[in-house]
């Protein structure tokens, strides 16, 4: 390896190692996740009179903590055109109120499937996942992986514009 490689991958180490663990936050102000389930899910986005984003995240997801951010400002610039929700998966309690609290993710409701059973239900397992649901809970698209800033605003418009 060359002299001129060693500052590059010391840098991306050093990236890697800052996406694989956050710093400690204070989680007062992150109350427990309550628990949800398939059902209690569809009787949500079926409810709503507008557009619904659904996040699947886990503390865990390194790809989940780089897209933290743009959710935090999705959710900011739509106001209340669009309801933001975030679904916990496979993790536990602690680590879910870090990473909501080390996000600033507390504009949206989270709730918190320990199983899975939330986006199994909607046919995508992993994470991240994204949920892109019309008012009144019509499934209009699904992101899986990570998603952009782009994809984001796109799915987002689309949702507003009814064409989504």
């Amino acid at each position: 390896m060359t002299a001129r490689r060693l500052p590059l991958l010391a840098a991306v180490l050093a990236l890697v190692l800052a996406a694989c663990g956050g710093p400690d936050v204070d989680v007062s102000d992150v109350p427990e996740l309550p628990p949800t389930t398939p059902a209690e899910l569809e009787a949500l986005v079926s409810a709503s009179e507008v557009p619904v984003v659904v996040n699947v995240w886990a503390s865990w997801c390194g790809p989940c903590r780089s897209e933290a951010p743009l959710f935090r400002e999705a959710a900011a610039q739509a106001g209340g055109d669009v309801r933001f929700v975030g679904i916990d998966v496979r993790d536990d309690q602690d680590g879910a109120r870090a990473f909501i609290a080390e996000f600033g993710l507390t504009s949206f409701e989270h709730y918190f499937d320990r199983t899975g059973a939330v986006p199994a239900s909607l046919g995508a397992t992993g994470v991240p996942l994204t949920f892109f649901f019309s008012p009144g809970g019509g499934l209009a698209s699904t992101h899986i992986g990570v998603i952009d800033e782009r994809t984001l605003a796109l799915r987002i418009d689309d949702l507003l514009a009814g064409t989504g």
